[in-house]
């Protein structure tokens, strides 16, 4: 992704790699410092946290920084460290966000955390046919936690692609 991109970008390109709804309070912290969106109809939500808009990643990771954490569903907290491999010039002919790769589906949204999560899997999984249709009517439709389902990763960060030109 472009160093001009927002904090709230980056959350965006994770919705789309993680296949989220962006439907959850989330925060990113770097450098001791905390940045989340800006909610309205919560002033102490907003007092706590950086406006995470008006955050760049070129001025987060300004001074060599290459660790920020970013946490999605402040409930369910998932929590994910993210790690700068290396930077290097942008090129005027590249769509970015770029997939580059990854492994693994990501979990469902609100599943209940790591913990639901792992419940999830061996629902999934069960024997019993009437455990394991439940877990995947709740879900919507089949689940492969190791199919990453790459081209909507793809689709998804092309459209963010699109909108920043």
């Amino acid at each position: 992704m472009r160093a001009r991109m927002s904090l709230t970008g980056v959350h965006g390109v994770i919705q789309a790699a993680m296949g989220w709804l962006d439907s959850h309070l989330w925060e990113i912290e770097a450098a001791g410092r905390r940045y989340a969106m800006r909610v309205p109809s919560e002033p102490e939500w907003n007092e706590r946290y950086e406006d995470a808009g008006r955050a760049t990643l070129a001025k987060v990771l300004d001074g060599g920084l290459e660790r920020m954490s970013y946490v999605y569903d402040i409930g369910d907290y998932w929590e994910h460290a993210i790690i700068v491999e290396k930077g290097t010039a942008s090129l005027q002919s590249m769509k970015y966000p770029e997939f580059l790769g990854g492994e693994r589906r990501c979990p469902p949204e609100d599943c209940g955390g790591p913990q639901g999560y792992y419940e999830f899997l061996r629902n999934i999984s069960n024997k019993n046919r009437k455990i394991r249709d439940e877990a995947l009517r709740w879900y919507g439709c089949p689940y492969d936690p190791d199919d990453i389902d790459e081209p909507t990763i793809v689709r998804a960060l092309g459209k963010i692609a699109a909108r920043r030109g």
